[in-house]
């Protein structure tokens, strides 16, 4: 299945326009709408939608939410289903729901900046960012909606988690709660990249979209490009050279993709972006969630929650985390992804059990709160499992090393003599990241069947011997790789992988053709530009043949390999066209590369004593 921004974005919103189901008919019933521009600290003016409860013989707290994807319908239609990522139970719950487009995007005055620097000493009226619009949009709203309980949540999903982040800081006072869900944290590490990398099929069509030149006010999302083709495989590599985009689709009007290109490296044009340092002196309570299988955003969700839990001694910050893509606690019942089965309706459970009770305890003083420090649904064995600290405390840590003859053990099995395995990476013949061709990025490929993959001669495989019990992994995971290219650059792409018996059984969802008998189902993968393997402010080239180091964090993991199941460790160094193809050739700025620079080259994995590769993993007894 294609899982785009545009896809997403456009098909779901043609669908909210064309009907009305019985939670928009109980919005139309129940609730009156709204609009006013909302006048910031500097003059200028967000557009924001006010949805409040007919029935004033009550108060009612306050939801908000700002986003820069749109807050339509605009004017007296209300004709939309309630969701914007919360369940329709709070629509019958009752709160006064309040929608705003950030500042430059659609009805809102001003310049749109994307993830706009964080001022931390405001000192003049013009010291402006989403934390400081945060604030006076929510004192706006005290002194001047009715009926309220003086009590405000957030809530946001993806760049609308982002914005929660920032109001969760140096907070107004009458924001109680926030949930940043799936929030995007640092661009050089999630969503634009991992680790450097670029990742090129989900970015290009979502800035070709988002980056548009504004001339005045719009209601209504453009569609600049048509592709011409859903096989993004095919696309790209005809594209051939990033500077092409610009060439043959772009020209100078998609900005940030100007930006891109002129900040190839960790400088301060990426740094400023970052939120993660400024997570200080937050006072509301926190819900931090996210996905396992979130292919944008699992780097923020876990740092967010990390940098807050380290920087705000005493707060109530929790961590939910389900088996869920990009936002699918909230528009999926998260029952399975793809092939894979998880066997409960997952997002169900939380909304019901999680997410109101939440908003409800904090703003409406409702019910208990039992809701531990980190809720982590374990896949695998499919069950939620409450831990008062994450990652837990009683983990043993363990080295799975990368042996000889494709071997993958606890124990080291390394030769005393050069002993290494290489492949040929060829840019014009790059690893596709699944099987499908999709423009975009297709939700399931974090659970994709690796068969594809491991059948190539330029991806080199380690397994486990059968598991004769169950191995539970849970934490952070980091690749420790030894390695050298005949090059002097390359891309490094460690993948985790569960190996299903041949007798696996079909789930109810897997798909027509495949068989779970053998699957390999990605539990966890990541990949690195191998220029920044010492820093990602200074890149450095690769000296042909020398044996160097490379570590990668994999994020964080709660997975069961059950009994009779296998454990697999894929390397590679293409993953396309999910990232852009690296040269392989060091250029300045990678973004320049012409196609003369694009050459084979011989990588090597090394598992020698005193070169080691392994991968550094806990294990929950």
């Amino acid at each position: 299945m294609k899982y785009s921004f545009l896809l997403f974005l456009f098909i779901s919103s043609s669908l909210l326009a064309s009907r009305i189901n019985d939670d928009s008919l109980y919005l139309v019933q129940h609730y009156t709408k709204a609009e006013f521009q909302v006048p910031m600290r500097d003059g200028v003016k967000l557009f924001t939608i006010v949805y409040s409860p007919r029935d004033q013989s009550m108060k009612y707290p306050i939801l908000f939410n700002r986003t820069p994807y749109n807050i339509s319908p605009y004017g007296k239609d209300m004709n939309f289903i309630f969701r914007r990522g919360l369940s329709p139970v709070f629509l019958r719950e009752g709160f006064i729901f309040v929608f705003q487009d950030v500042r430059g995007r659609f009805m809102s005055e001003g310049v749109f900046k994307h993830m706009t620097p964080f001022i931390d000493n405001k000192k003049t009226k013009n010291d402006v960012d989403e934390g400081s619009d945060a604030f006076d949009t929510m004192d706006w709203l005290i002194k001047n909606l009715k009926n309220h309980n003086d009590r405000i949540g957030m809530w946001g999903i993806s760049y609308p988690g982002y914005y929660a982040s920032c109001a969760a800081i140096n907070a107004h006072p009458a924001l109680k709660c926030v949930s940043p869900q799936a929030p995007i944290a640092d661009w050089f590490f999630d969503d634009v990249h991992h680790h450097g990398a670029f990742f090129l099929g989900p970015n290009f069509d979502f800035f070709a979209t988002m980056d548009l030149p504004r001339h005045g006010f719009s209601k209504d999302w453009i569609i600049p490009y048509q592709w011409k083709t859903p096989d993004a495989y095919n696309f790209f590599m005809e594209l051939g050279p990033l500077q092409n985009a610009k060439t043959k689709y772009f020209g100078d009007s998609i900005g940030f993709w100007n930006d891109i290109v002129a900040h190839p490296d960790y400088d301060i044009f990426w740094q400023k972006r970052n939120i993660l340092p400024y997570l200080k002196n937050i006072k509301p309570a926190i819900l931090v969630v996210g996905g396992w299988y979130d292919a944008e955003d699992l780097y923020g969700t876990f740092k967010t929650y990390s940098n807050i839990e380290k920087n705000n001694p005493g707060i109530k910050n929790s961590l939910v985390i389900g088996p869920w893509i990009h936002g699918g606690w909230a528009r999926t019942d998260g029952s399975f992804l793809g092939n894979v089965s998880f066997a409960t309706k997952t997002s169900l459970f939380y909304r019901d059990s999680i997410e109101l009770p939440f908003f409800t305890y904090y703003l409406k003083d409702k019910g208990t709160l039992n809701l531990p420090e980190a809720m982590m649904f374990m896949t695998g064995n499919n069950k939620w499992q409450r831990f008062e600290t994450w990652p837990p405390k009683d983990l043993v840590a363990k080295k799975l090393y990368l042996n000889a003859n494709g071997n993958l053990s606890f124990n080291q099995t390394s030769s005393a003599v050069p002993s290494f395995d290489e492949f040929i990476s060829d840019p014009k013949k790059p690893v596709p990241y699944t099987e499908d061709v999709y423009f975009g990025m297709t939700k399931e490929y974090m659970t994709d069947d690796q068969r594809f993959a491991a059948t190539r001669t330029d991806v080199l495989v380690y397994k486990t011997e059968v598991l004769t019990d169950d191995i539970i992994l849970a934490g952070p995971l980091m690749a420790h790789l030894k390695v050298s290219t005949t090059g002097s650059d390359a891309d490094w792409v460690v993948k985790l992988i569960d190996v299903y018996p041949g007798e696996a059984p079909d789930n109810p969802t897997t798909r027509k053709g495949m068989r779970m008998g053998g699957y390999q189902q990605m539990v966890r993968s990541e990949v690195i530009r191998g220029r920044y393997r010492e820093s990602y402010e200074k890149p450095i080239a690769f000296e042909p043949n020398k044996i160097v180091e490379i570590n990668l964090e994999l994020q964080d993991v709660l997975h069961c390999f059950k009994k009779g199941h296998r454990l697999m460790v894929q390397i590679q160094s293409t993953w396309f066209p999910l990232v852009d193809v690296n040269p392989q050739k060091f250029i300045e700025n990678i973004y320049e590369a012409k196609p003369e620079d694009f050459i084979r080259a011989t990588h090597k994995v090394y598992h020698e004593m005193n070169n080691e590769s392994f991968l550094e993993v806990g294990i929950l007894k």
